[in-house]
């Protein structure tokens, strides 16, 4: 019998955030309270400038840190800019949206859990959640669009390359890839734990500093090629291809009849909705449609 059928899983959330994004993400605490479990505890992330603006979202479950606590001792902020410089490895410099990503890493390699959830301030959970909701088998799934990733994305084919290169494996091929980017993202922490030391092994680097010298990244396409490629040659992943997560990715604001729609779309397996910090919808559409729909 294995640990898993012993035991309920355990689940932890990962928010890395920012000012910004403070109302959202104010909104998104609220829904994992509501539809979590009580041993379920939510790290929400952040710049130290940003502290004192997120401590009022605190408590017992929700756990606000220092985006610094996760990122190696050689990475130093760069004064007014959204940028970091590893001592390590000067150039290129770390932007933001990597060391966001180093963060993500860190945060679910030292998860604690069964599963780990990593969950933008733009998403909202409206269903109940727990690690079965992600791991009915008893191991995390990966979630995986065969073919999702054509010509078309041509950052996508950066980021497998990337991913290959770290993980030292081929470089592809094939002009269609797998895709592995979604909205919630659940990884196994030990998954991830194991990873990273690949990415030291084949680099010869820290992790986080051969991480943060590249230019184009994914931590998701890293962990999607990890799980399916060096894991899969040895054991058989457990996929799926359902994002249980409706979306709206564009870069586009949607009014109330846009946001209607979208929420029409909504399936019994759906457990969160994604509408992009990005699209610019206003905060008072988003927050009464989906009361409604909430109470609906």
């Amino acid at each position: 019998m294995s640990p898993h059928s012993q035991r309920p899983q355990s689940l932890s959330l990962v928010t890395p955030s920012y000012s910004r994004d403070l109302a959202l993400c104010e909104d998104l605490v609220a829904s994992v309270l509501r539809h979590t479990q009580a041993d379920v505890t939510h790290h929400i992330i952040v710049p130290a400038s940003d502290l004192p603006k997120f401590e009022r979202l605190a408590g017992e479950r929700t756990l606000i840190s220092d985006a610094r606590g996760y990122l190696p001792r050689s990475m130093v902020k760069l004064p007014a800019l959204n940028g970091w410089l590893n001592l390590r490895h000067p150039f290129p410099p770390v932007r933001g949206w990597m060391a966001q990503q180093i963060v993500k890493l860190a945060a679910a390699a030292s998860a604690e859990t069964d599963v780990v959830l990593l969950i933008d301030s733009d998403v909202l959970l409206i269903r109940p959640v727990d690690a079965a909701s992600f791991s009915p088998s008893g191991k995390v799934q990966l979630f995986e669009v065969p073919g999702g990733v054509d010509e078309s994305l041509p950052r996508h084919h950066l980021w497998h390359a990337a991913a290959r290169r770290l993980l030292g494996l081929p470089a592809h091929q094939a002009s269609v890839l797998p895709d592995y980017i979604c909205w919630p993202c659940a990884w196994q922490p030990e998954s991830v734990r194991r990873m990273l030391k690949r990415v030291e092994s084949v680099t010869g680097l820290p992790w986080a500093t051969a991480v943060g010298r590249e230019l184009h990244f994914s931590e998701m396409i890293l962990y999607g090629v990890y799980v399916k490629e060096v894991v899969g040659s040895s054991e058989e992943p457990h996929m799926t291809s359902t994002m249980r997560c409706l979306n709206h990715s564009d870069e586009v604001a949607l009014d109330e009849a846009g946001l209607r729609a979208l929420l029409a779309n909504a399936g019994p397996d759906d457990v969160a909705i994604m509408i992009s910090a990005k699209s610019g919808t206003p905060l008072t559409v988003r927050r009464g449609l989906l009361a409604d729909f909430l109470q609906g």
